[in-house]
C-alpha cells in the first residue's frame, strides 16, 4: 500500500498530513483544536477536516457553531455520526434523533438527512463505500 498524504494549501499550510497508509493514527482532540483555530471556523457555520481517505472509507472531523445547520443532503453510501462534543439533530425525513457526547448513528445510503447544532459541536462522520 503507498503512503498517501494530503499537500499544503492557503488555508491548511502545515499540509503533509498522513490520509492513507498501513496504520495511521489520530488524535480527534487535536484535530478539534485544529479546526477551531482556522479561519474558515472563524468565517463560516462550521468547519471539516478529513482524517483518514481510502477508496472504501472515509473519516472527516466536522464541527458546527451553535444554531448552524448543514442542509439537506444525502449520500450513495454507508455513514455513521458520532458526536465528539456538544448537542446536534440528526434530521431524517421519517425522524429526528438527538445526540449528545458519546452517541453515534449510522444511515442507510440514499437517505436525505441535516444536521442541526444545538450548541457548538463536534462530530466524527465515517463514510464507507459500498461495494462496486
Amino acid at each position: 500500500m503507498e503512503q498517501k498524504s494530503n499537500d499544503a494549501t492557503p488555508l491548511r499550510p502545515q499540509g503533509d498530513r498522513v490520509l492513507n497508509a498501513p496504520l495511521v493514527t489520530m488524535d480527534l482532540n487535536k484535530f478539534i483544536e485544529q479546526i477551531k483555530a482556522e479561519t474558515t471556523w472563524q468565517e463560516s457555520d462550521h468547519n471539516s477536516i478529513t482524517i483518514f481517505k481510502s477508496d472504501s472509507l472515509r473519516l472527516v472531523v466536522i464541527g458546527m457553531h451553535e444554531n448552524t445547520e448543514l442542509k439537506t443532503h444525502s449520500t450513495n453510501a454507508i455513514i455513521s455520526v458520532q458526536l465528539l462534543a456538544g448537542a446536534i439533530q440528526f434530521i431524517t425525513n421519517e425522524e429526528t434523533v438527538a445526540l449528545t457526547k458519546g452517541n453515534m448513528i449510522a444511515l442507510q445510503p440514499k437517505i436525505p438527512h441535516s444536521v442541526k447544532a444545538e450548541t457548538e459541536s463536534f462530530f466524527l462522520l465515517t463514510v464507507a463505500a459500498l461495494d462496486k
